[in-house]
């Protein structure tokens, strides 16, 4: 034998080895990662900007209003008089998007006293009475729904007592991720590259460590915007750098394999149809987000739409799908949020868990916050937490029976007087719904613009009634 047959002997060798040892990591690693539970596809979706309270305040089960609720108009003054919870009216946009910067936070939260909500929307010459309306099961008909057949969390606390980029990146590194680049100001501001020394870890680097698949679907996805361009953008679809953090991270720009884990909404309903769901989804609207004014309706709709195709699809039976809201938006809630840390938490936003392993009508009342959605992908796929938050976070699991059966994939009604729904719904049709109901708001808007219908909105101060 040759020296030069002997010295390729040996490289063809040593190329087996490696190749042999690598496919052997791999196969430990996928068996140390395999999920825990039944749960083997997690889907976790974040609309935008509303308390438990102004949802479920006046739901028959769960922490809502106290009764006889009413915050002081002017805490240093008592005698001006308080101003009650509202019903807000059937589906109506309301009038003003409420102020909600951290600044806001904080003097609606007032030391604890939790008593400056009115005042503070005051301050900025907003009407404060907007802060006490409140939506009912005419308005939320699918969430109250869904409230009653699976689980609703009524201590889901955001992380951060600050506005919505900080608390979308708690949802993805399980803490603030360092400070801003530049002063904190306006929410797209925040949303530059992060300072610090080294990259940033997140729940994917985690998952692409460990073999387990994961994906962040983007509704109206455009890969070309990010930190680096929002400025060019209106601020409503710039605002998708603020709901998917990974595009204010350069490494997740410059790493072709990163970047291919960001795509469309549209890949979600496509993984569904081809059975390739990943083990972790991540899922941000574009204009459903139910962000005030936009329509409520339309997010339900498009929330039922992801539900719907979930529960028709074979990965129903191994999955979760996780409903949360990325702050406050201004709104009032009662429950004092623990003050764990110097972030956080904020006020209670609304949370619901669908799936087959899901407690049936089941009111969870474990605190927890978006580093508890962390936990609980930590542990279902053996990952080593991100921070100190998510590692000490209760977990979600309370929301799990695993000793049932899985149930059957069944349609949630639409309406409160409707039963479930036992039918097949195609995606088109998933569609059509969704369509309809972002035409709705559209076609009330044409026709007081045509009829030129002016009415003055009244807000009630020291009583209860109805707004629109």
């Amino acid at each position: 034998m040759t020296r030069r047959t002997r010295t390729i002997a040996l490289v063809t060798a040593l190329t087996a080895a490696f190749v042999a040892a690598s496919v052997s990591r791999a196969a430990t690693a996928t068996s140390q990662h395999r999920p825990q539970t039944p749960i083997k596809h997690f889907v976790t979706v974040m609309q935008e900007n509303h308390t438990y309270d102004n949802y479920f305040g006046t739901y028959p089960r769960g922490n809502g209003f106290p009764a006889h609720v009413c915050v002081p108009i002017d805490p240093q003054k008592p005698h001006r008089g308080c101003v009650r919870p509202f019903h807000l009216g059937s589906n109506r946009v309301v009038p003003a998007d409420p102020a909600h910067s951290t600044a806001t936070a904080r003097q609606q939260f007032n030391h604890g006293r939790m008593n400056g909500f009115v005042s503070a929307l005051d301050r900025v010459n907003q009407d404060g009475r907007l802060t006490m309306g409140y939506r009912n099961g005419r308005d939320l008909p699918y969430y109250w729904n869904l409230a009653g057949q699976y689980v609703l969390y009524d201590r889901f606390f955001s992380s951060a007592l600050a506005d919505n980029f900080i608390n979308h990146l708690f949802w993805v590194t399980g803490g603030p991720a360092g400070e801003p680049a530049v002063p904190r100001g306006a929410e797209l501001g925040n949303a530059l590259p992060l300072r610090g020394g080294r990259p940033i870890t997140t729940i994917f680097d985690r998952l692409n460590g460990a073999g387990v698949s994961w994906k962040f679907y983007v509704q109206d996805y455009n890969p070309k915007l990010t930190f680096r361009t929002f400025r060019r953008y209106p601020a409503n679809r710039a605002s998708q750098v603020v709901r998917v953090p990974l595009l204010s991270m350069p490494r997740y720009l410059k790493s072709p394999e990163l970047r291919s884990h960001i795509v469309p909404l549209d890949q979600y309903y496509d993984d569904l149809l081809d059975n390739k769901l990943p083990a972790v989804s991540y899922i941000v609207p574009s204009g459903p987000t139910e962000h005030p004014p936009s329509s409520v309706g339309s997010g339900q709709a498009f929330v039922r739409s992801l539900i719907n195709s979930l529960i028709q699809s074979p990965e129903w039976k191994s999955s979760a799908f996780l409903l949360s809201y990325d702050e406050w938006g201004g709104w009032y809630d009662h429950v004092k949020p623990p003050q764990i840390d110097k972030y956080g938490y904020g006020f209670r936003v609304p949370a619901l868990l669908v799936s087959p392993y899901a407690k049936r009508g089941f009111i969870d009342s474990t605190q927890l916050d978006y580093t508890s959605i962390l936990h609980f992908i930590e542990q279902n796929w053996n990952l080593k937490p991100l921070t100190a938050r998510d590692a000490r976070a209760q977990s979600i699991a309370a929301g799990f029976d695993f000793q049932q059966a899985p149930r059957p994939g069944v349609l949630t009604a639409s309406t409160r007087s409707s039963t479930p729904l036992e039918t097949n719904v195609r995606r088109p049709v998933i569609y059509g719904l969704y369509g309809g109901a972002l035409c709705v708001p559209l076609a009330l808007i044409a026709y007081a613009l045509l009829t030129g219908r002016r009415r003055r909105d009244s807000m009630p101060t020291e009583t209860s009634g109805e707004f629109g």
